[in-house]
């Protein structure tokens, strides 16, 4: 399997790829003001709530946006569905991995992730602009390229398979919700939350460590994977972090926040 993520040195060196700037902050607005400041060369600003999701609604926080939506946003940012793509955030993937599976999901198959994000780009030595890039790609979004769950579907496999619940284990437990009106988790689901598939630099562990950590969890190649976070953002972080370990797992794009909404299904704390 070929790795989802790209260093900094081999993006520096990879000619023809559109690159996707998709800094982002959960519960404030997407980092336009930091891609002004200073970018990627030739990165246009991705921006995560617009480009990257309908509104929210029943759906959830961050339901997926149309396959129509979805193809304006590509081609007003210069994605072509014959070149390579690489996206990344402030450091450690958390919006990014957003980013890589809709374009998967909607049929881009050369899809990558910036370990270490901007961080890792600066650390390196490498260039940053100001500059605004003029760019138009032909991206035509085809859905179905990723599995996904409905609510049904991940309510059932917290009992057939593994679920992996990818928020702060306080929320997984319940003792606390920032965000949603409802604490708690999907009765049967498994507490993994996602910032610890990254190292304090914001890189992803190495596979076989993992590869480790999920085997725990009990999410291995040959047992059905799925993931969810609050409203799909980190759960597709999650969903990378299975596929750099050789796991692929389907995500349950609405989440908690869409879980809640129909109060007939269950919650679990603790």
């Amino acid at each position: 399997m070929t790795s989802p993520l790209i260093g900094p040195s081999e993006l520096a060196a990879l000619e023809g790829a559109a690159l996707l700037d998709v800094r982002w902050r959960l519960g404030g607005p997407p980092q336009r003001e930091a891609y002004a400041e200073g970018h990627i060369p030739g990165a246009a600003f991705c921006d995560l709530n617009a480009d990257l999701a309908a509104p929210a609604g029943e759906g959830g926080r961050h339901p997926l946006p149309s396959a129509e939506a979805f193809t304006a946003s590509m081609r007003r940012l210069g994605v072509d569905g014959s070149r390579p793509v690489v996206v990344y955030d402030d450091a450690d993937a958390t919006a990014a991995a957003r980013a890589w599976w809709a374009l998967r999901y909607f049929g881009h198959e050369d899809v990558r992730v910036l370990d270490g994000g901007f961080r890792a780009w600066q650390e390196a030595g490498l260039p940053v602009t100001k500059d605004v890039p003029e760019v138009t790609g032909d991206f035509t979004a085809r859905p179905g390229g990723m599995p996904v769950l409905s609510a049904q579907e991940a309510g059932a496999l917290a009992s057939t398979g593994v679920l992996l619940d990818a928020r702060a284990g306080e929320r997984y437990r319940g003792e606390v919700e920032p965000i949603d009106p409802v604490a708690g988790h999907v009765p049967g689901a498994v507490s993994a939350p996602t910032t610890e598939n990254v190292g304090p630099d914001g890189r992803f562990l190495d596979p076989a460590a993992l590869r480790s950590r999920f085997a725990v969890l009990g999410a291995v190649e040959d047992v059905r994977v799925g993931a969810y976070c609050g409203s799909g953002v980190t759960a597709a972080h999650e969903v990378l972090a299975l596929e750099v370990a050789g796991v692929r797992a389907a995500l349950y794009v609405g989440s908690w926040s869409h879980w809640i909404t129909d109060p007939s299904r269950p919650v679990a704390t603790g």
